[in-house]
């Protein structure tokens, strides 16, 4: 049924002429009279009786324009909605962010919500290889993730940040007098990690084989502080990005660069060739202006 039929039909009856229907809506009286005979042979009924000047509706001609009246109302109010969300005032983004990631995006969370208060913001905390996944699956819209993701994933990405890796070692004699650790040095000790779901695993399981060695791994978990934790109550030492090492207690605590050429890069993915919501597009505005880059622009 076209909704413009709908329109004239229902208007024909408020104004009980054809012509003042025509008049009030902006279109010749031929053209209403033609949709109001498509409407009729569509639902293959007569809607209207005329007696001289008066117009009659018959009973299906009253269920009609009953009905009517709703759905016009409800087309209204979403015209209305599209036109919200069109503009940014209403809306939805699904983001994901790896527990260790939060901090570092606080401030364009906080920009984004000022910018869009009425977008609501639904943040999931995953390690970046489920992230990823879940962007793939259209679960999330977008997410951050630590860079460079697997070759063979159909991902857009726009990096933002990068930052050195550390050594996490209490603070004992052992330590004092160092002023960084070497990634084969790492062998010789007890490594606490970040547990398979998290790119930084990864990564330095990938580093320890090209060194060369097999780690003694003691404990992986998901959760940096419980790393952290484990460090303090001298279960082996750990490799942490340096924001997350400056968060923790230096009276208990030291970190030393990592001698390596790798950092903890961060990046902004979505699924590459997928339909990216308004409130999407805005998110990925935000963040450029928080890190500039030369990822394509998107206007929003």
């Amino acid at each position: 049924m076209d909704v413009r039929a709908l329109r004239y039909f229902v208007e024909v009856v408020r104004q009980q002429s054809f012509t003042r229907a025509a008049e009030q809506l902006y279109v010749t009286q031929p053209t209403i009279s033609k949709m109001l005979r498509q409407l009729e042979e569509e639902l293959d009924c007569t809607l209207l009786i005329r007696e001289g000047r008066k117009l009659h509706l018959t009973d299906t001609g009253q269920a009609v324009y009953q009905r009517g009246l709703t759905i016009l109302q409800e087309f209204k109010q979403l015209e209305t909605e599209i036109g919200d969300i069109n503009e940014l005032k209403t809306g939805e983004l699904r983001l994901g962010i790896p527990p260790m990631v939060g901090m570092q995006i606080v401030g364009s969370i906080s920009a984004f919500r000022q910018r869009y208060p009425g977008i609501e913001l639904k943040i999931s905390e995953f390690g970046g290889l489920t992230v990823q996944q879940a962007v793939l699956s259209g679960s999330l819209d977008l997410a951050l993730t630590a860079l460079p993701v697997a070759e063979d994933l159909t991902l857009n990405t726009l990096p933002l940040m990068s930052h050195p890796l550390c050594v996490l070692v209490p603070r004992t004699e052992q330590w004092l007098n160092r002023s960084s650790i070497a990634l084969a040095e790492l062998a010789e000790h007890q490594i606490l990690i970040f547990n398979e779901e998290f790119s930084l695993n990864r990564q330095l399981m990938h580093a320890f084989q090209r060194s060369g060695f097999t780690p003694k791994i003691a404990v992986r978990s998901g959760q940096w502080d419980f790393l952290a934790a484990m460090v303090q109550a001298g279960m082996g030492v750990a490799v942490l990005p340096e924001p997350i090492c400056q968060r923790l207690d230096k009276q208990s605590l030291l970190w030393l660069p990592l001698e390596s050429d790798m950092e903890w890069k961060l990046g902004l993915i979505w699924r590459e060739g997928s339909y990216l919501s308004r409130s999407a597009q805005a998110w990925i505005h935000c963040c450029r202006e928080f890190w500039p880059g030369e990822a394509p622009r998107l206007s929003v």
